[in-house]
């Protein structure tokens, strides 16, 4: 089975544009990301795939690898999947380019699923991880997810779902995590079906994949990442770095 990580990288991002290419210590977002993801070893090939000379010129001039994008893209998928139809393998995984501090073992968790007892019904899958404060559940720059008894994704949204009606219920709010490890075909599938009504409602692209029938195996992990969407994230990773 060949695994290929691509890495997509837009420049002009909408809450924080320009983020992949600010600097945390010594080198930037997107670079660090790039070399967080050679150094799990879990890759045959790791390309960054972007919209911006910029950000091609820093991983290439870095000795690294990346792909510059022929057209406009609304999401990220999109962005690799157009990279990907040139590219030989059995799993595209999407790391974003905003998680600096990707690690190896949620990815080795994310991977492990296409080896299980249900591989067969797995088109993609994602990880997500338990959300407990209460300003994070109701923050809609945090998305969340609910999934059935064999953890495949129901819904996405970035409101608190499910609502709480039952103060009393245990419930358990679960935040998607943006990495994803996709079929190839599922991925092209997705690529070559037009822009969903539920996906332009809540701008969750995953809910393409949903509306168009593809099922999505959700692992959850302790991921404890720091993603970059905010200038606020910015300064929590620089510490985050500063105390490591």
């Amino acid at each position: 089975m060949k695994v290929v990580a691509l890495i997509p990288a837009r420049y002009d991002a909408t809450r924080f544009p320009g983020k992949l290419m600010a600097k945390l210590g010594s080198k930037t977002v997107i670079l660090r990301t790039y070399e967080s993801v050679i150094k799990t070893g879990l890759f045959a090939e790791t390309y960054v795939v972007t919209d911006s000379d910029v950000i091609y010129k820093e991983i290439t001039s870095n000795g690294g690898k990346a792909i510059k994008s022929q057209k406009e893209h609304e999401c990220g998928s999109d962005r690799i999947a157009e990279a990907a139809e040139q590219i030989e393998a059995d799993i595209i995984v999407n790391v974003q380019g905003d998680e600096p501090f990707t690690k190896k073992a949620p990815l080795e968790q994310l991977l492990a699923v296409f080896e299980g007892k249900d591989a067969d019904q797995i088109d993609l899958a994602s990880l997500m991880q338990v959300l407990t404060k209460v300003n994070l559940i109701e923050d809609p720059n945090y998305v969340k997810v609910v999934v059935d008894n064999n953890d495949y994704a129901l819904f996405f949204s970035r409101s608190p779902i499910p609502y709480p009606r039952n103060k009393e219920a245990d419930t358990k709010y679960f935040e998607h995590i943006g990495v994803y490890a996709f079929r190839k075909q599922a991925l092209l599938d997705f690529y070559h079906t037009p822009m969903t009504v539920l996906e332009d409602t809540e701008k969750i692209e995953c809910l393409r994949y949903l509306e168009i029938g593809k099922k999505i195996k959700m692992v959850e992990t302790e991921y404890m990442g720091i993603e970059i969407d905010t200038p606020e994230d910015l300064e929590n990773a620089k510490a985050f770095i500063e105390e490591d």
